[in-house]
């Protein structure tokens, strides 16, 4: 691309003469390179603003085209809206009919011997306590159990306790009772009691209750009626306390009463005698369990001032060792 060049003056003109006085031609050689030169730059600057010009066009259809998807990333969005496959409305493998051999072995015969109830009839003999201790007239000996035979509403119970001391025993006695149920923890007693010891063997008339109070205390109470009109009572409570499956640690308290006065029998009226025991026992199996244990008798009222008349504390601490059974 090139400038246009001014015209041609013709000679003679007042403008060649003014040419020739500053004495230089435009038709020269000199200006006519420099007019080229600048006609090549002008032609050369044109030229790179259309390269430049078609490089942007590039980039901006680059932009504007859609990107290809990389087929190594998934629309999961997409793809969970996507419509379900459908499922086969009928099994690939039909499921066979039921035979006679697929009920005999989904239903077997039962040997109704082997799913028996327990028997109506059961029975349980249980010593809470056979026990020794080192005593001051020589080594002592207790013993208290209790037995039952009956149905879960009809029991025969028989409950005995004595102590023995230096070979002599100091008390015994012996009950026989029929109890009733009448709650599931409580069954009402009533029989006979039969005192070996002490003094002369005498028999009495008992009624009472027994059962598992609230916070399974096991509690006894038990109202005798003598001869002669004597009345005593017996309320006697323990607890269970399982510190482990098999280390259990059982406290006692024992109560004893009179209505009347019996100096024979080394009684007087009110409370006769409290007993209190402590007793830790180890069960090597749950029908067998020795233990260590304290106990501590007192009596009480007017009989601890008869027994001291005869010579005997009206006190007595002992550590005691002995063993529970159940059969």
């Amino acid at each position: 691309m090139g400038l246009p060049l001014p015209p041609a003056v013709p000679h003679g003109s007042r403008h060649d003469a003014g040419s020739e006085d500053r004495g230089m031609n435009l038709f020269s050689p000199a200006p006519l390179r420099l007019a080229a030169v600048l006609a090549a730059m002008l032609a050369a600057a044109a030229s790179a603003n259309a390269q430049h010009h078609d490089h942007s066009a590039h980039a901006t259809q680059a932009q504007d085209a859609p990107k290809q998807e990389d087929p190594a990333h998934h629309d999961h969005a997409a793809m969970s809206k996507a419509a379900p496959t459908a499922t086969p409305t009928a099994p690939r493998e039909p499921v066979p009919a039921v035979t006679a051999d697929d009920l005999a072995a989904a239903f077997p015969v039962i040997d109704h011997h082997a799913m028996q109830h327990a028997p109506a009839f059961n029975s349980k003999v249980t010593f809470n306590r056979l026990e020794a201790w080192d005593a001051d007239e020589g080594t002592g000996q207790a013993w208290e159990g209790v037995a039952w035979f009956g149905t879960d509403n009809d029991r025969l119970w028989l409950r005995s306790e004595g102590e023995r001391v230096g070979g002599h025993t100091e008390s015994a006695d012996l009950e026989v009772l029929y109890g009733r149920s009448v709650s599931p923890w409580w069954d009402v007693v009533a029989g006979v009691k039969h005192d070996f010891k002490p003094g002369h063997a005498r028999d009495w008339a008992a009624f009472g209750v027994q059962g598992m109070a609230p916070y399974r205390f096991e509690v006894s109470a038990t109202a005798y009626i003598g001869e002669g009109g004597q009345v005593a009572a017996n309320v006697e409570a323990e607890y269970t306390l399982r510190i482990t499956n098999r280390l259990i640690l059982q406290p006692l308290v024992e109560v004893d009463l009179a209505a009347k006065d019996d100096p024979e029998y080394g009684t007087a009226r009110g409370f006769t005698g409290i007993e209190t025991g402590l007793r830790l026992r180890y069960e090597v199996t749950r029908r067998f369990a020795p233990y260590l244990g304290v106990v501590h008798e007192r009596a009480l009222g007017d009989t601890a001032d008869l027994r001291r008349a005869e010579g005997e504390p009206a006190r007595d601490t002992r550590v005691v060792a002995g063993v529970r059974i159940w059969f």
